[in-house]
């Protein structure tokens, strides 16, 4: 039962936050690349005040898939890279940590645009 409550709020949290991101695209004339910036903002802005870390213990994937989660990972990867490099950490720690994302991203869009062409707007 304990693996289905985790299930469930994953999906809750993670649902949540795609559908303040859907409801912003539909209500306000933010276009989606703001909004993906500001989600990767308050990720990084949530984490630094202390309030994503109970959000990720508590949501999991729910709260690290999406972009609040990405920025979670950055600031996580400024602050280990700070204790451990001091202020040259805050350049490379974010980078560190999410290289593996960045990296598979690049990949797959390559795959992807090798695969399938692009057709222009009507």
């Amino acid at each position: 039962m304990d693996i289905f409550l985790d299930y469930l709020w994953a999906f809750l949290i993670g649902g949540s936050l795609c559908v303040i991101a859907q409801i912003l695209i539909d209500k306000t004339k933010l276009t989606p690349a703001r909004i993906l910036v500001v989600y990767v903002c308050t990720g990084v802005v949530l984490t630094a005040i202390g309030v994503y870390e109970p959000l990720v213990n508590f949501a999991g994937s729910g709260a690290t898939v999406p972009l609040t989660g990405f920025g979670y990972a950055i600031a996580k990867g400024v602050q280990k890279a700070v204790d451990e490099k001091g202020l040259l950490g805050a350049l490379t720690g974010g980078l560190e940590a999410t290289a593996g994302g960045i990296s598979a991203s690049i990949c797959f869009g390559l795959i992807m645009s090798l695969i399938f062409s692009s057709k222009p707007k009507r």
